[in-house]
């Protein structure tokens, strides 16, 4: 990529292009103190990240890694374009420099890769069962009526088989109460025999107004709700729309997931604050 193509591509491609490679080596040029050269703490401060963020960054051991993380979740204009303004606003065009090649060819695959996904599928759509024939997909849900709309909820709830007791009691505690929310239950409410993907993103998107991610050491290594999740995030960067709710419901052994560290988490785990639990969650779904 030269000239002005390269530029336009390069600021509009996300951030998510960069490989493990680049990102690696973001941190073994970012993560050292340096006495002279800008290290990860000044590109923290010229994305906008607060003092008392960055304090936090310095407990981790690759807080590059963590900042980029963060940066791409929170910023919706965070892309690889802007990533290599802000290490050339901080002098650190050797960084720039250095990685260029390697940089240019992960934008260029992921170029390539969205330009596969966009093209039309070779099967004519009649016998396609995961493209979608109208705007919105019916016939999806337990209660969806043909031909009337589609059934809407206050909540979907992203979760992995071994927290479904919990799943359970989340039932009990907002829907057979008081608050009478709706919470989109995967293998309660969707019918079976459609394309997972298709239909988790359709109910993410479309057929409820937030989601609640039920934390646990099982949820971290779930690639459906690791797709859940990051889908979420992706079409509202920085949740402040779509709101996802980080529930913790027992301790854990593995840090936790670092995109979600901004959000305000829903704790289970203490005894002090059990007892709001459930109002608290109750009218976080029911807010409009």
């Amino acid at each position: 990529m030269e000239g002005t193509d390269s530029k336009v591509d390069l600021c509009s491609t996300p951030l998510v292009a960069l490989n493990v490679t680049v990102r690696k080596k973001l941190g073994l040029y970012l993560n050292p103190k340096h006495t002279v050269a800008a290290d990860w703490t000044a590109v923290a401060e010229t994305m906008g990240f607060s003092y008392l963020e960055i304090k936090n960054y310095e407990t981790f051991r690759n807080p590059t890694k963590i900042v980029l993380d963060d940066w791409a979740a929170r910023n919706s204009d965070a892309s690889v374009g802007k990533l290599l303004s802000i290490l050339e606003e901080v002098e650190r065009k050797d960084i720039v420099e250095d990685l260029q090649p390697l940089i240019d060819e992960d934008v260029r695959k992921y170029l390539e890769n969205q330009k596969k996904k966009a093209e039309p599928p070779l099967q004519v759509p009649e016998v396609d069962s995961c493209v979608p024939r109208t705007p919105e997909r019916s016939g999806i849900t337990v209660d969806d009526v043909p031909g009337g709309a589609p059934e809407t909820f206050d909540a979907f709830i992203c979760y992995c088989q071994s927290d479904f007791a919990f799943v359970h009691e989340m039932i009990r505690e907002l829907e057979q109460t008081e608050y009478k929310l709706k919470l989109c239950v995967f293998d309660r409410d969707v019918l079976p025999g459609s394309c997972v993907w298709t239909i988790t993103s359709e109910l993410i998107e479309r057929r409820c107004k937030r989601m609640v991610v039920v934390i646990s050491d099982e949820y971290l290594d779930s690639d459906a709700c690791d797709f859940q999740t990051k889908f979420a995030l992706s079409l509202c960067p920085g949740a402040r729309s779509k709101r996802l709710i980080p529930v913790v419901y027992k301790s854990m052994t593995k840090p936790f997931p670092s995109i979600l560290r901004f959000l305000t988490i829903c704790d289970y785990t203490r005894p002090c604050t059990q007892a709001w639990f459930w109002v608290r969650l109750a009218k976080a779904l029911s807010l409009p």
